[in-house]
């Protein structure tokens, strides 16, 4: 490949990081919260909220049963209103975190839910409340669970942010379309294919060793 190409895949590369990186923040952010409500809203939890609970999990179910190119299509005019284009780096960070939210709370929601019972009835007998029980026992006990879920909510992500290529989003998704597929360059498509394994490895041994740290402790 020329320098140029060299230079555009970094630049590829990079959109990518910002895209995938931008939200996932956003879907650690409102996915942990939707996580724990949805434990503590359960029939056997801390909260009586049953309706909430229920409306809550298939909103969530419906969102995670949307393939995420229908998702990326029938949030255009989301995007449009939120960002102001519906291309770009920018316009896909929005349907990547609206799709990866939910995915995300779900498996955040196993985590926490295999919690020893016991330790939530112990911290009860000793009065603590809600809220110290979620900061003190729920969240702590499940972060090597939630750490390995957000590490394979960013790997799906990054593979949705390859597909958001598909309608301008730019990063690697992008050049492949352009660079290789339309113009039939088959060692631009090998190079972007290898940078995304390296990407997904990299992220995959982060996480993997994070949890490894963590359930050592």
């Amino acid at each position: 490949m020329s320098t140029l190409m060299y230079e555009r895949l970094w630049q590829a590369l990079l959109d990518t990081i910002v895209m995938v990186g931008v939200s996932a923040v956003f879907a650690l952010a409102i996915g942990i919260p939707l996580a724990v409500f949805l434990v503590l809203s359960a029939p056997d939890g801390l909260i009586h909220a049953p309706r909430l609970n229920r409306v809550l999990a298939a909103l969530i179910n419906g969102f995670r049963a949307t393939p995420f190119i229908v998702l990326l299509v029938a949030l255009l005019p989301l995007t449009k209103l939120l960002t102001g284009t519906t291309i770009g780096v920018w316009a896909a960070i929005v349907p990547l975190s609206i799709s990866a939210t939910p995915f995300f709370a779900r498996i955040a929601e196993v985590s926490l839910r295999e919690v020893d019972a016991g330790l939530i009835e112990a911290a009860q007998a000793i009065g603590c409340r809600r809220w110290h029980i979620v900061r003190h026992v729920l969240l702590p006990e499940a972060l090597p669970g939630i750490v390995g879920g957000f590490t394979i909510t960013i790997v799906s992500m990054i593979g949705a942010s390859a597909m958001a290529g598909a309608i301008g989003a730019g990063g690697l998704g992008d050049m492949a379309i352009r660079y290789g597929y339309q113009r039939y360059d088959t060692t631009v498509m090998a190079m972007v294919i290898v940078v995304l394994i390296a990407l997904v490895c990299l992220v995959q041994f982060a996480g993997d060793y994070a949890v490894s740290r963590l359930r050592a402790r």
